[in-house]
């Protein structure tokens, strides 16, 4: 399971990413609005972990964003702030749910659970469909048309990602980041691409040059 904790107090950060990766889970972090937007844009993530006041873009605004873009990630909101409003504010923005500063860290990893198992329930029911594609990210299976294909992981995480970002462009860099690390080639980027266009038989995962890769919406696939 793959965390965005959206945090600005930097010891409480690495609190949190230290318990939570200590617990399993995958953690990336943002310490300010306008990168956790970015981040949590691609739409990889399992849950979101979302402080309310944040430098550069607070967290409701953030949160009403991706929303606005479609992206349904789970997200459990850290305030300061407690009042009736606060909270309405928060679960009328998009919000799952809501944990008030300061809290107890068995809390807080109590509801994580909560919602990741709430996700996986949708994910087992529904299929991620975009572009004449139906992604099963579980089983790391896609169907096109009649024909059903089978993944590698990291094959079925790519092409999750540009089916959550259909009609978007998605940088090298981006995906590099989120699939293999800060680390790792940009060419395996290039590869995997060759990969799924040559294993799925399709032409329409889109190459901006120079920049990155698009799944084009809304076309028969070929």
């Amino acid at each position: 399971m793959k965390v965005l904790l959206v945090e600005d107090e930097r010891k409480l950060t690495e609190a949190l990413s230290h318990l939570l990766k200590k617990s399993g889970y995958v953690v990336d972090t943002a310490s300010d609005g306008e990168t956790g937007t970015e981040m949590a844009a691609a739409g990889i993530y399992d849950v979101i972990v979302l402080d309310r006041m944040l430098p550069r873009r607070d967290g409701l605004s953030l949160l009403q964003e991706i929303r606005s873009m479609g992206i349904d990630t789970p997200v459990l909101m850290l305030t300061a702030r407690d009042t009736p409003k606060d909270r309405v504010d928060g679960l009328n923005a998009g919000a799952d749910d809501y944990l008030v500063k300061p809290f107890f860290i068995d809390e807080l990893l109590a509801r994580i659970r909560v919602l990741t198992r709430r996700k996986t329930k949708e994910l087992i029911g529904d299929h991620l469909k975009a572009a004449g594609l139906s992604l099963d990210p579980l089983r790391c299976q896609v169907k096109k048309g009649t024909e059903t294909f089978q993944l590698t992981t990291t094959e079925s995480s790519l092409l999750e990602m540009l089916m959550r970002n259909s009609g978007k462009v998605v940088t090298k860099e981006r995906i590099l980041e989120k699939i293999w690390g800060y680390n790792a080639e940009l060419d395996n980027v290039n590869l995997y691409i060759y990969y799924l266009r040559k294993k799925l038989q399709i032409s329409n995962i889109k190459t901006v040059r120079g920049i990155g890769y698009y799944l084009e919406k809304d076309t028969n696939v070929s």
